[in-house]
């Protein structure tokens, strides 16, 4: 037998065998009408050197991935490469760069404006960056696509842009992002769910440091970028506590967040099988909390998430950060997105 061809591009790879993909993009800006979400998505990347325990995206590269073998473009052998042998292990092994966004931002920018912006609306739907990726992970340094698409955003006016990283690169884009904001509605949400750096060693092996996350916090702050934290998800019986909260909303206060905004884990099936391990061998008194909290839905307990609600609000209030109405945050889908959201 010959030696098997690549079908999509390796455009470059790390010592500890992660590889980077090309990956055409006719698409990549989705509509709640192809994702079920209360707003238009955009994710430059799919899958994320991250490969944070919890994360629900990974049914997202799941779906690039089989519907690419679908089309002929994998070999079987590259099929289980690009996938695992259960459909998530890839998920920071294998990162998929989008080729062509400019021009498929253009195409969809157009569609975007008729049906999206006033007259159509009362106000301009929300554009978000970040929801099934971070847009700034580390592949951002070579192939800046984030740039990329914020400066083309930025000739726009009347937006409403939301930015979702854990990533201090984000920092790096202070002018574009003031640029921006000068005739947009601009927040930029850096995800953290936790002050305590041994716990996210734990859960997000690969994420930038806590005390790195906020200090790029206070560079945007500093800067007047409208930027907050993102505590998503919170970790029933991990990070839920006052006293673990309260750190995190007085890292968040000193950084200069201008807003804080938290909601509960949704064990999706897709992460049930990475984040449930992790969970046994490191906190094994939670496993039968998890089992019944979580055995009929991915949402955590309603009267659980009720209680939340009320401790994050008090939280907010103690710190002078405005109180939300509910815990689901603006930027996080109520169910999984369907094919339509991977902007192929």
């Amino acid at each position: 037998m010959g030696e098997v061809r690549v079908s999509l591009p390796i455009l470059d790879e790390r010592l500890r065998g992660t590889k980077f993909v090309a990956l055409r993009a006719r698409s990549i800006l989705n509509s709640p009408a192809q994702t079920g979400m209360d707003f238009w998505s955009l994710n430059p990347y799919v899958g994320c050197e991250f490969g944070c325990t919890y994360c629900y995206a990974r049914y997202a590269h799941r779906y690039v991935v089989e519907r690419a073998h679908d089309q002929g473009r994998l070999s079987e052998a590259e099929f289980m490469e690009f996938r695992g042998p259960h459909g998530w292990e890839a998920f920071e092994q294998r990162v998929f760069v989008k080729e062509h966004v400019l021009a498929a931002l253009e195409a969809d920018l157009h569609r975007y404006v008729r049906t999206a912006l006033p007259p159509r609306r009362p106000t301009a739907a929300p554009i978000v960056i970040g929801t099934a990726t971070d847009p700034y992970q580390p592949a951002e340094r070579r192939f800046r696509l984030t740039r990329l698409i914020l400066e083309r955003l930025a000739r726009y006016e009347g937006l409403s842009i939301g930015i979702i990283t854990k990533s201090p690169l984000v920092a790096h884009d202070r002018d574009v992002l003031l640029r921006l904001q000068e005739r947009n509605d601009l927040e930029v949400y850096v995800s953290l769910i936790s002050v305590d750096t041994a716990l996210i060693r734990t859960v997000e092996a690969r994420s930038p440091l806590p005390a790195v996350r906020l200090r790029a916090l206070k560079r945007l702050t500093d800067a007047g970028v409208n930027a907050g934290l993102i505590v998503a998800p919170v970790l029933p019986g991990i990070t839920d506590d006052t006293p673990h909260l309260e750190a995190l909303f007085r890292g968040g206060h000193e950084a200069g967040a201008r807003f804080v905004h938290a909601g509960p884990l949704r064990l999706y099936p897709a992460v049930r099988d990475r984040f449930l391990p992790v969970l046994a061998e490191h906190f094994p008194r939670l496993v039968e909390r998890y089992a019944r909290a979580y055995a009929k839905h991915s949402a955590a307990p309603r009267e659980y998430a009720r209680a939340l609600t009320r401790r994050i609000r008090r939280l907010q209030q103690q710190f002078g950060f405005p109180v939300n109405d509910g815990m689901v945050d603006r930027y996080r889908s109520r169910r999984p997105v369907t094919q339509g959201e991977l902007g192929l």
